[in-house]
């Protein structure tokens, strides 16, 4: 997901903004974050799951698993 970048609230800075951004002054959008470091993230995430469950305890997993539950439900 592509983030926007930060715009002040202020009216006045905001056309101060846009129009450097039209005259060429500054950058319109960041660059796109490279494919690797975005598949070497979701890597990193696929391997927490796995290494905090083989961590835990039997009681913590069923702990974890069992307040997991209640937030789903919990409306």
């Amino acid at each position: 997901m592509t983030k926007r970048p930060a715009r002040p609230r202020d009216p006045n800075l905001l056309a101060r903004d846009v129009f450097m951004e039209l005259v060429g002054e500054r950058p319109k959008t960041a660059p796109p974050e490279p494919v690797s470091a975005r598949e070497a993230s979701r890597r990193g995430g696929k391997k927490g799951g796995k290494a905090r469950a083989d961590a835990m305890t039997a009681e913590q997993r069923s702990e974890a698993a069992k307040k997991a539950a209640s937030a789903r439900w919990k409306k």
